[in-house]
């Protein structure tokens, strides 16, 4: 308090070598339109604008230099079906064609008891037309809940790294891993991250989003 309206101590002077500061690396090149489809946990549920997860991951890309510009194409409550339903009349909408899809659908087929086997041929179907567009993607893979049974388990989990393989698609194995033990990091839905929580699971995940756009003379 006594640095706050006395008048009479000297203002604090900074003493960090400017050559230790992290520099800002500049974003450079063409600009890498991202789209990324999916459910809640891309719309941005629960947060205020530009705390979701497309906008937070947008910025620590360009905080790498990385000249994305990503289209959030999230819908609360979607199931797999749903997603497939609107895939194609969304790609289409998109003004040029996306460098990458990130894909996060089937917690709500797994929250509605939906058999893991339509799930999977919905997904199925999914990457199946993005491939047939040439579009590389980037599987956000989830897990069964505790309280299901081992059976619906057994049957659920494999299906992101199975289809990741088949696919070809980078695999993210557990989007929610960073929320795992951290109800500080849950809204009290206790399923959807607070804004800390995405930048937890944005932390997790950029170097994959990264890595998984294609160079620019591969689409030449």
């Amino acid at each position: 308090m006594a640095a706050c309206g006395s008048g009479k101590e000297p203002a604090p002077q900074n003493t960090a070598d400017p050559l230790e500061q992290p520099v800002p690396i500049p974003v450079m090149g063409p600009e890498r339109p991202i789209l990324a489809f999916g459910d809640s946990l891309l719309a941005g549920y629960g947060l205020h604008e530009g705390e979701s997860y497309p906008a937070k991951l947008e910025a620590a890309l360009r905080a790498r230099g990385v000249n994305a510009r990503i289209a959030n194409a999230g819908v609360s409550g979607e199931t797999t079906q749903q997603g497939l339903r609107r895939l194609e009349r969304t790609l289409d909408a998109q003004p040029v064609r996306p460098d990458l899809v990130i894909v996060s659908l089937g917690g709500n087929d797994m929250l509605q008891g939906r058999a893991p086997a339509e799930t999977r041929a919905n997904l199925d179907a999914i990457l199946a037309a993005l491939q047939r567009r040439k579009v590389r993607v980037v599987l956000l893979g989830m897990l069964a809940a505790p309280a299901l049974s081992a059976d619906y388990a057994r049957d659920f989990n494999p299906i992101y790294p199975s289809l990741a393989h088949k696919y070809g698609a980078t695999l993210v194995p557990f989007f929610l891993q960073p929320l795992q033990g951290k109800p500080d990091l849950v809204q009290p839905d206790r399923a959807h991250p607070t804004a800390l929580g995405i930048e937890e699971m944005v932390a997790a995940t950029v170097d994959d989003v990264a890595e998984a756009l294609p160079r620019r003379e591969l689409r030449r």
